[in-house]
């Protein structure tokens, strides 16, 4: 029975990742359709996309589980929080990168690279986790991981695009933690729905104010969007689901499958070239985190 309902689990993360890993390649291709080329324009497409989806989730909460947004209110601050992590900051820094950065793949790499600090120094945010030696080892080859990634014929290639990755990396963890929290003591889909919301109308609002504009055809290619907000809505809606049950560090071991599901997706329907070194960089950055795991005296 355990191992069927870790099963389960597990594989609502991996669908979670799946989804997750998809957006990164149709994100830039939206960027294409919309025309999106400057900064108020890749935060204003940003914007539009969560207020939307977090529109859509309230409303779809609001019929179904009324009574709850009553636990809501005691740890609305700490909501708001997970939004200004998960969505305004993680996403302006992620959208930012993925202008600049020419492979979305290593976009998804670099992004796992918060959690191996998380599960690094995990000690941070609770008290009952103790630094070892095995854990800072783990540390050293994520950052080793970040350097062969960047490895080009002319040396190491690390500009502000794999500053941004970085940046929303971290932002990620600081949003499961105030995420986790938040979700400990409210409807995990009210808090997905209130989150996506708040920092999307901050987004929309930043993108409007710095001139931004979206170049709106409908075509096939505009159906890219829909699919986007489709996926930001039930990925997320999951991920808060497992997130109020499973641990947050076996969570992030899984999320190193995104990564991949990103190369396939580029591959798939992006058309971008694989790199061996992501390989290298992979492994390094996934064993990081498999070591964090190990039991130690």
């Amino acid at each position: 029975m355990a191992k069927s309902k870790n099963l389960g689990f597990t594989l609502k993360a991996l669908i979670v990742m799946a989804l997750w890993g998809s957006l990164f390649p149709c994100v830039k291709i939206g960027y294409k359709i919309f025309d999106i080329t400057t900064t108020g324009d890749l935060l204003l497409f940003a914007g539009v996309r969560f207020t939307i989806c977090g529109l859509v989730i309230c409303i779809y909460r609001y019929f179904t589980a009324k009574d709850k947004f009553t636990g809501v209110k005691p740890v609305f601050s700490t909501i708001l929080f997970t939004g200004l992590f998960s969505v305004v900051l993680h996403y302006a820094f992620t959208y930012s990168a993925l202008n600049l950065c020419k492979s979305s793949a290593l976009v998804a790499i670099l992004k796992q690279v918060g959690m191996v600090f998380y599960v690094c120094f995990s000690f941070i945010f609770f008290k009952e986790d103790r630094p070892t030696v095995t854990k800072f080892v783990a540390a050293a080859l994520g950052f080793a991981g970040i350097i062969v990634i960047n490895i080009t014929p002319d040396g190491i290639d690390f500009g502000l695009g794999e500053v941004f990755v970085l940046l929303a990396s971290f932002c990620t963890v600081f949003a499961s933690v105030f995420g986790k929290k938040a979700i400990s003591k409210a409807d995990s889909v009210w808090v997905t729905g209130v989150s996506q919301l708040f920092g999307g109308i901050i987004l929309l609002t930043v993108g409007y104010l710095m001139g931004g504009s979206m170049t709106v055809s409908y075509s096939l290619q505009s159906l890219v969007f829909v699919y986007i907000l489709f996926a930001s809505v039930f990925s997320y809606c999951l991920w808060y689901i497992i997130l109020e049950k499973g641990e947050l560090s076996k969570l992030f071991i899984i999320k190193f499958a995104e990564p991949l599901f990103t190369v396939v997706f580029g591959m798939l329907i992006a058309g971008e070239s694989f790199k061996i070194q992501y390989i290298l960089g992979f492994l390094l950055i996934s064993t990081g985190i498999m070591l964090t795991k190990k039991k130690t005296s």
